[in-house]
């Protein structure tokens, strides 16, 4: 499968109903409270980098985002918004997607990528361990939570 990754604004129909089915998946695995969904609103926020991939025939199939923090003690990147359309999956879509984004991520002078997800995605679990992501502690507003996994990963 062919496909392009592209910078987008999540508000178009189309990249709405793939980040609602996103949200499906992870309220059928978890309970709201233990469920980060950046809204649509804040993927739009300037401090986001929001990517579509798109197939041969230019059908959104997998979505991602990176929002850039600055504490002031230090400044990361965090991995949100990964989904993969199930048709699409098992082809590097979703290690395509993490590629670019660690590229934007760099390019914004960010060296630190951190992400949450939860403990049954194992599929998401494995490509992050894949790729270089370690485990840690809550991180930026998160708390301790015994469904959810904190990874980070130098990008220098």
């Amino acid at each position: 499968m062919a496909f392009r990754i592209d910078r987008e604004d999540p508000a178009t129909p189309e990249v709405i109903a793939l980040l609602e089915d996103g949200d499906a998946y992870g309220a059928s695995l978890y309970p709201a409270e233990s469920n980060h969904f950046l809204p649509l609103d804040a993927l739009r926020a300037d401090n986001v980098h929001f990517v579509v991939a798109r197939d041969e025939q230019n059908a959104a199939v997998g979505t991602g985002a990176i929002a850039l923090a600055d504490d002031g003690a230090e400044a990361w990147a965090e991995l949100k918004r990964m989904w993969v359309v199930p048709e699409a999956r098992g082809k590097g879509l979703s290690k395509a997607i993490l590629g670019d984004l660690e590229v934007r991520a760099r390019g914004a002078g960010f060296a630190l990528l951190r992400l949450e997800t939860g403990i049954a995605n194992h599929e998401a679990l494995a490509l992050y361990e894949r790729t270089g992501f370690i485990r840690r502690g809550p991180f930026g507003d998160y708390r301790e939570d015994p469904l959810s996994v904190f990874m980070e990963k130098r990008l220098d």
